[in-house]
C-alpha cells in the first residue's frame, strides 16, 4: 500500500526506496522532471 502511494505521489522516492542509487533512479527522477505522469508510469513498471 506504501508503494502505490509513494509511486503516485513520489516516483522517485519510491525508485530509490527499493533499487537505492541506480540508473532506475535516474531515470525515474528525469521522467518525473520532464513531467509528472511518465514518473507514475515507469515507478509502476519498475517496481511491480
Amino acid at each position: 500500500m506504501l508503494t502505490i502511494l509513494l509511486n503516485i505521489l513520489l516516483p522517485p522516492l519510491s525508485v530509490f526506496l527499493n533499487h537505492g542509487i541506480s540508473a532506475k533512479f535516474g531515470i525515474s527522477l528525469l521522467l518525473t522532471l520532464v513531467g509528472w505522469l511518465p514518473g507514475v508510469i515507469y515507478a509502476f513498471v519498475v517496481n511491480k
